[in-house]
């Protein structure tokens, strides 16, 4: 199966990175770097040649921008050269939200798919950040069966996607997301036992058809983005999952 390289070392050569045409879930607290991990992956799309659609729903393009050259990462030119396009939620939210308020309809409610009618034909990456703002009106049945058929029509357009999550939108929903996608990474804060001292842990929870670590992966967020802190040894498990 081909791969796109997430463009973080350690967590490429743990994996050798996305495969293609799937999706992955992106979870974790405020603070752990979601945003800076969906950023980074669009960058080594882009360098990859893949045309790719960042879509925020939080933040808006200038400041993602700004954040982006934080690390070194120039997305306004590889928005200008038309690899990578930014795509800003709150707008047409509230468009959809206006809209559906004047014909009586409960707004925002199981949309998930109108998100995708925005990005250019020709994308072959997506970024989703995140889904979060799109989750408080729907109950845990509506939420699998929506967020079920985005996955599906993200595969059926052959998209290679990243679906952030944060951890503040109900855990329902974080475990009932795990069943819809072919890979799933957490990110969080913990204490290390050992030393005492707060630190980041990566947990890849799941990565159908592709030898997974069996330990967390210790990060920073340092110049360079999200930056491994394992050496590598005695990662893996033996079996590589369905």
């Amino acid at each position: 199966m081909e791969r796109i390289g997430t463009g973080i070392d350690g967590l490429d050569e743990a994996l050798g990175g996305f495969p293609a045409g799937r999706s992955v879930l992106i979870t974790g607290d405020a603070g752990c770097g979601k945003t800076i991990f969906g950023l980074r992956f669009a960058k080594s799309s882009c360098d990859m040649g893949y045309s790719t659609a960042y879509i925020t729903a939080e933040e808006d393009s200038y400041d993602l921008h700004v954040q982006a050259n934080s690390f070194g990462w120039n997305t306004q030119e590889l928005e200008e050269k038309g690899m990578l396009t930014f795509i800003e939620l709150t707008g047409i939210r509230a468009r959809i939200t206006e809209a559906e308020i004047s014909m009586d309809m409960d707004p925002m409610k199981g949309n998930f798919t109108k998100i995708l009618h925005d990005i250019p034909p020709e994308t072959e990456v997506v970024i989703i950040d995140s889904l979060g703002g799109y989750t408080a009106k729907l109950t845990p049945y509506d939420f699998r069966n929506q967020f079920d058929l985005l996955v599906y029509e993200l595969k059926q357009r052959g998209i290679t996607s990243v679906l952030i999550l944060d951890s503040a939108t109900s855990h329902e929903f974080n475990e009932l997301a795990l069943f819809s996608v072919y890979g799933a990474i957490k990110l969080a804060r913990r204490e290390n036992p050992y030393t005492g001292r707060r630190e980041r842990v990566m947990d890849i929870i799941k990565m159908r058809s592709t030898k997974t670590p069996t330990q967390f992966l210790s990060y920073g967020i340092g110049s360079n983005g999200i930056e491994i802190h394992n050496d590598g040894e005695d990662l893996f498990e033996e079996e590589i999952e369905d």
